[in-house]
């Protein structure tokens, strides 16, 4: 089953280091039975953009709360692909994140399929969205049409052997 993982470039740098995304438990985004029943009309590659474009929502969260806590994070969203074993993954049951999904292992390495990450030309925006999150969350339309901006940009597709030149 393909699990796309939220991150950012210094979390990346870390499951490079480590050989591994983790610790246990994991979130990650998917196609459940959940995202099948409510996107009806989507194909299978559908619904993977879907389950990618919530994590790069996530992984903009955690931009966010690296920032907040003094990481020097760059502004670029990062979602890693792996392939792991359906049984390893479990389904969320919250109706706003049907494609929610659970681990309960780290994923080795040798599981990542391919890493997504923004273009540096998205970086303006996505410090946009970054700063507008908290308005955003307290309802300000504004604030939310400046986050709903950063799914504007398309991540850009990595092979994993391509990872340590993005980090360098």
């Amino acid at each position: 089953m393909r699990v796309y993982l939220p991150s950012t470039l210094p979390a990346l740098a870390s499951v490079l280091k480590a050989g591994e995304v983790g610790p246990a438990p994991l979130t990650g985004y998917a196609v459940t039975p959940a995202l099948i029943e409510w996107y009806a009309s989507g194909d299978t590659e559908e619904l993977e953009y879907v389950a990618l474009t919530e994590a790069a929502r996530a992984s903009l969260r955690m931009l966010a709360a690296d920032r907040a806590d003094g990481v020097d994070a760059p502004a670029r969203r990062v979602v890693i692909a792996a392939e792991v074993p359906e049984g390893a993954v479990s389904a969320g049951a919250a109706l706003e994140e049907r494609g929610r999904v659970r681990l309960a292992q780290p994923v080795p390495m040798t599981k990542v399929a391919a890493v997504h990450i923004d273009d540096h030309d998205a970086e303006p925006d996505i410090e946009a969205a970054i700063a507008a999150l908290p308005a955003s969350d307290a309802g300000d339309d504004d604030a939310r049409f400046t986050v709903d901006g950063a799914e504007a940009h398309e991540l850009m597709w990595y092979a994993t052997q391509e990872i340590p030149d993005l980090l360098g």
